[in-house]
């Protein structure tokens, strides 16, 4: 369950003289679709075999037939076609594009064979049409942490002008890409995909003994079904079972090590329009659902991430609005806020998504009865972001934020070090903060800002101090002269309280006011180590920070958790 849209193309044979523009807005039946999990692995060897990859498509389009396909623009994505056809390496890859990608008829027999082309007519992956064959669903070959992988949905309108159904299966878009982004990778026992959709989340958790794929949709399980089935000539992959099912109910009384979910988070009225994104439930009931249930599915130390939306309404705060919904004993979590819509712009998005013209009578109509819905639940406007959780022995901790700022890498790995540092953080005192040795994270950078004196018309006058990462997700925190100084001092070999009583000694801080230093900066320290900027030494070995060396983190982190 994401955003639609698509992504990877790549075409190619003799350029025609005219284009046909074959419309198939039939999609397969549900009992069309019953025999494409036994033909997947057939059809995506076949493909493989023809270049039809996310390095074939990059060949054949090039940058800006790419970045045409990622807009939409499917007359842009043929002319790169059209421009490459005087290359002869690929003869069967621009047939497959405009077939499979773009949605214009070419002839795939010659490439598919008969038996092959018959067994995707029989399962609805393609239909006959004037002109050859053209696809019903969508195929799309992706890269899922870093392996080619073929991903089986239902067509969306990036390229052809088409209205999702109720029942219609997303592909790989960019809600999905961000949770793969957001999610660990590493190997781990037992994995739960919630929601599955067209199982991408589940080829992200390769390296798992165990994946269990749910989702409510019996149309989704077959396509996750038909993912899973298609990667099996991609190298080892887990055990895997998909359960049709409503959230946790296929999974009831199990527990797992992690769980990976994009559930139907759009905020709004309590109905189901598309069943991909709405969840039945009012306004961000299918966050709050998620949360609160979160605790009773993982095991000890076992983590989730999912994407999610909450409301933000007048007079309350959108942080207590989260925490209400999370259950007062077992999680460790951290939402991070990415965005926040203005309610007509919110309405005016998920109009688009499904195809509707927010210009027309339905639009319109539709426009007016979610935001007198939204008016009347005091909702001024919708957060979205990435929500990561752990389970823990001891009361909930809830840690929400803004990061409007970019990523600056893969958000898995510093969701990963995050957690270690905030169970470095959660049962120490002041006393313990004071006996502990940090060091600054390399990279960390002193930002010293001055404005133009507008008092006395010359010159500059300081504006801001603040110390910020150079990497990762850039976090800055504004700090003063006597912070830096401290920071400065740091010494792995020291303690922090050491390092300010050698500073008084000195005569750097005040002797008389050295004990009300240590009382505020410790406050300081647990911010910036929250955020990585000051690193507990005791976390590192042999002195490496996490930038120096993930390996080395993850293996502390490991050790960290299970005691090994």
């Amino acid at each position: 369950m994401t955003a639609a849209r698509a992504a990877d193309p790549a075409p190619f044979p003799t350029a025609p003289t005219a284009r046909t523009f074959p419309v198939t807005d039939a999609a397969p039946t549900d009992a069309e679709l019953a025999g494409l999990p036994a033909l997947a692995p057939l059809l995506a060897d076949r493909l493989r075999e023809l270049g039809y990859s996310v390095a074939g498509l990059h060949a054949l389009l090039g940058d800006s037939g790419m970045a045409a396909l990622d807009r939409g623009e499917p007359e842009a994505v043929v002319a790169a076609i059209d421009a490459a056809l005087s290359d002869a390496a690929r003869p069967a890859l621009p047939d497959l594009v405009r077939a499979l990608v773009v949605g214009d008829a070419a002839d795939l027999r010659p490439h598919l064979g008969d038996g092959l082309l018959g067994g995707c007519l029989s399962a609805g992956v393609l239909r006959e049409v004037a002109g050859g064959h053209v696809a019903a669903i969508d195929v799309r070959p992706v890269l899922v942490d870093g392996i080619e992988r073929l991903v089986f949905s239902d067509r969306d309108a990036s390229m052809t002008d088409h209205v999702p159904g109720p029942d219609h299966v997303l592909g790989v878009g960019r809600a999905s890409r961000s949770l793969l982004d957001i999610t660990p990778t590493d190997a781990v026992g037992e994995v739960l995909d919630l929601g599955s959709g067209c199982g991408v989340q589940a080829l992200g958790q390769h390296r798992a003994d165990r994946v269990t794929a749910t989702d409510l949709h019996p149309r989704a399980c077959t396509f996750t079904r038909a993912t899973l089935a298609a990667d099996t000539g991609a190298g080892a992959s887990p055990e895997v079972e998909v359960l049709v099912g409503s959230w946790f109910e296929p999974v009831a009384g199990r527990r797992f090590d992690r769980i990976v979910a994009n559930p139907p988070f759009v905020v709004g009225l309590p109905e189901v329009g598309h069943v991909y994104r709405d969840s039945g439930l009012d306004l961000d009931g299918a966050t709050e659902l998620m949360l609160g249930n979160l605790a009773d599915h993982l095991n000890p130390g076992g983590t989730a991430h999912l994407l999610g939306a909450w409301a933000h309404v007048a007079g309350g705060d959108w942080a207590s609005r989260i925490a209400g919904w999370l259950p007062a004993e077992g999680l460790e979590a951290w939402v991070v806020q990415r965005d926040v819509a203005d309610p007509a712009e919110y309405v005016g998005t998920w109009l688009r998504d499904e195809s509707i013209d927010p210009r027309s009578p339905e639009g319109r109509a539709k426009t007016r009865r979610w935001l007198d819905h939204f008016a009347a639940a005091g909702v001024t406007g919708v957060g979205f972001g990435y929500v990561t959780v752990q389970r823990i022995d001891g009361p909930t901790s809830l840690t929400c934020e803004d990061m409007p700022q970019p990523l600056g890498g893969p958000f898995r790995d510093e969701a990963a070090e995050y957690l270690v540092r905030s169970d470095w953080l959660r049962d120490r005192g002041a006393a313990d903060i004071l006996a502990a040795n940090f060091r600054l994270r390399p990279g960390l950078a002193v930002e010293r800002v001055e404005v133009a004196d507008a008092a006395q018309e010359q010159g500059f006058e300081p504006a801001a101090l603040r110390v910020t990462r150079t990497d990762g997700p850039r976090w800055s925190h504004d700090a003063d002269d006597a912070v830096v100084r401290i920071l400065s001092a740091l010494h792995p070999d020291a303690s922090l309280g050491t390092v300010i009583d050698v500073m008084s000694m000195l005569g750097a801080i005040d002797e008389d006011a050295a004990d009300a230093v240590k009382e505020a900066v410790v406050p300081v320290v647990v911010d910036l180590v929250r955020h990585g900027l000051v690193l507990p030494v005791d976390l590192l070995a042999d002195g490496d920070a996490p930038a120096d060396s993930k390996t080395t983190w993850e293996t502390n982190t490991r050790t960290k958790e299970t005691g090994e």
